[in-house]
């Protein structure tokens, strides 16, 4: 059982044109995202799913993988799909969606992703985190998940839930709202139905894709994790993804333990630079999140495999 992190790269944006290649810092936006998710823990590859050879070109310097997929997706999702036959996964790897325009997403944030998976009855698994200082929850920008009580998700919104009824009255809230962040891991015979299916009117409603596996049927695990980056949508994002990667970072911030051997297909050449250790706002001291429970060992014989997808 092969673990796969696929980054779609779509060249074309609408907000910040471009912006997969936006390279303020010395490398490409879509790079650092490779970089972040080579640090996941029990992977085999990160693959970069894009639709236009400039991107390819930019990436060739830092010997990343990438694979040419069509111009004509109507979402990444679609083009997730085409990525996993196109490296021939069988029906039982697993695929890591992780967004190509955050930077700053850590491995844990992966790694979350894959025990979400594992959850009961899963057929998809993804990350939610609070709220950070700043953060509206009312916005429509940001997408909300509420769970169960058995950590699957209910229902994704871009309007704020739950609701608290008696915030009026001075009731304190009985739950928090949570940030849903865009990462996702399925088995890849269940990406290729998933992609296959038909939007649905719940996702057409609410522009999210993950409410078609919702109005299929099937259950979606939630990790929750302190806290997760955002991605960058506009220029001004970008700018200040730029600063915070430019700042010096002070002696007690810097990771101090050693790091982890990366997976076999996570390890660089001399030529591919190292992942930023920067420190981020929303992050601890060692640069990076942390996730609710300790991390997995995405091997057979050393985690449970996650579920088989089930028939509709």
């Amino acid at each position: 059982m092969a673990v796969t992190v696929i980054i779609p790269a779509r060249l074309a944006s609408t907000r910040f044109p471009e912006k997969v290649l936006a390279a303020k810092t010395g490398k490409p936006l879509v790079q650092h995202v490779v970089e972040g998710a080579a640090t996941t823990r029990g992977i085999d590859r990160v693959v970069v799913a894009t639709d236009h050879p400039r991107v390819a070109d930019a990436l060739r310097p830092f010997g990343t993988h990438v694979v040419m997929t069509r111009a004509d997706h109507p979402n990444g999702t679609s083009r997730l799909a085409e990525a996993s036959r196109l490296l021939n996964l069988g029906p039982e790897d697993i695929v890591v969606n992780a967004q190509g325009d955050e930077p700053e997403m850590a491995g844990e944030v992966i790694e979350a992703a894959l025990r979400a998976l594992a959850h009961p009855g899963a057929s998809v698994g993804t990350v939610a985190a609070p709220f950070a200082p700043g953060l509206d929850p009312r916005s429509p920008h940001l997408v909300k998940v509420v769970r169960g009580l058995d950590g699957c998700a209910l229902y994704f919104s871009r309007a704020l839930i739950p609701v608290h009824r008696d915030a009026g009255a001075g009731a304190p809230a009985p739950v928090q709202p949570w940030r849903h962040v865009g990462v996702y891991a399925y088995q890849a015979a269940f990406l290729e139905r998933y992609a296959g299916w038909p939007s649905t009117p719940l996702e057409r409603s609410e522009q999210l894709e993950q409410l078609r596996v919702l109005e299929h049927g099937f259950r979606v695990g939630v990790e929750l994790c302190s806290a997760a980056p955002e991605g960058i949508d506009t220029p001004e994002q970008y700018a200040a993804f730029v600063a915070r990667y430019r700042a010096p970072v002070a002696p007690a911030e810097i990771e101090r333990a050693p790091s982890p051997a990366p997976a076999p297909a996570a390890r660089r050449s001399a030529s591919r630079p190292a992942p930023s250790r920067r420190a981020h706002p929303q992050r601890g001291t060692s640069g990076r999140p942390a996730c609710a429970t300790p991390r997995p060992r995405w091997r057979t014989g050393t985690a449970p495999a996650p579920p088989s997808p089930r028939s509709p």
